[in-house]
């Protein structure tokens, strides 16, 4: 993935049909895979490794959040080769390898192209799904058959996949030293943090379309729309200090008349040190 996605041309959008196979193919690797997470975690999980300070493999990527089975083959090495693959076989996994990397590309442009709204086509969309509203449009006997309480709120499982992979990869969140970059950073993970509480508010807006029943209250959907440009300013903050540099610890070097460190027995003055 190029790291000019400013310049670079807009990448074809997925489309409700690349979705779907993404979906299609996690509910696959569920019936093998049964804690396999939803696409919407998936989402949010992939929102996280676009804005890590590091770049970050696909290998490492895909194991942490499908298991070992789920990282690339080696070069020159055959895809699904290994009863241990927790695709059907290489087809299923080129293909999911596939999306997933232009669904990436596809991120990773939107949030380093401008907008002024979140109104505008080209913006970063969370792939959010709206449960809430539909079991609101089910019928009252299929209804009473739900829980409320195991009905995520919308985009709560989303921001749970982001905060995963901050967790996973803790180590490269690190606030830097500078406290107000570091309160920054804090209160811009807050944003998207909130969200995976539940939506306590009163269900007053739809939230797709307007003959739909209300299935968000008006401070989560303002809360929304601030996680989203919390994700903008994420994207940004970490490319502005590019990846962490390691330090290099130099070992003490001898005094000059201590033994050298070589075994010669002569000192180190006369020997390594010369």
């Amino acid at each position: 993935m190029s790291e000019d996605t400013h310049a670079a041309e807009a990448p074809e959008p997925m489309s409700p049909d690349d979705f779907d196979a993404l979906d299609d193919i996690l509910d696959d690797i569920r019936e093998r895979q049964p804690d396999t997470p939803s696409w919407e975690v998936c989402d949010g999980f992939l929102a996280a490794v676009v804005c890590c300070r590091r770049p970050l493999g696909l290998d490492e990527v895909l194991t942490e959040l499908l298991g070992e089975g789920a990282a690339p083959p080696a070069p020159g090495a055959p895809l699904a080769d290994s009863d241990a693959s927790v695709f059907s076989g290489p087809i299923q996994q080129q293909r999911f390898m596939e999306l997933w990397q232009r669904r990436a590309d596809e991120i990773a442009w939107a949030l380093d192209h401008p907008v002024d709204s979140l109104e505008d086509e080209a913006s970063f969309q969370p792939e959010v799904l709206d449960m809430v509203g539909a079991i609101a449009a089910m019928p009252e006997e299929e209804r009473a058959e739900i829980d409320p309480a195991d009905v995520p709120a919308i985009a709560q499982a989303w921001a749970m996949g982001f905060i995963a992979a901050v967790e996973v990869w803790a180590d490269e969140w690190v606030p830097p030293r500078d406290k107000e970059a570091a309160g920054i950073l804090e209160d811009t993970l807050d944003c998207i943090s909130q969200l995976t509480e539940p939506d306590t508010g009163p269900l007053e807006i739809p939230m797709f379309a307007e003959d739909s029943p209300p299935s968000i209250s008006r401070d989560r959907l303002d809360a929304y729309g601030e996680a989203i440009w919390a994700v903008y300013d994420l994207r940004k903050f970490w490319k502005s200090y590019g990846p962490r540099v390691a330090s290099v610890r130099k070992e003490a070097e001898p005094g000059r008349n201590d033994p050298c460190p070589c075994g010669s027995g002569k000192k180190y003055k006369k020997c390594h040190g010369a």
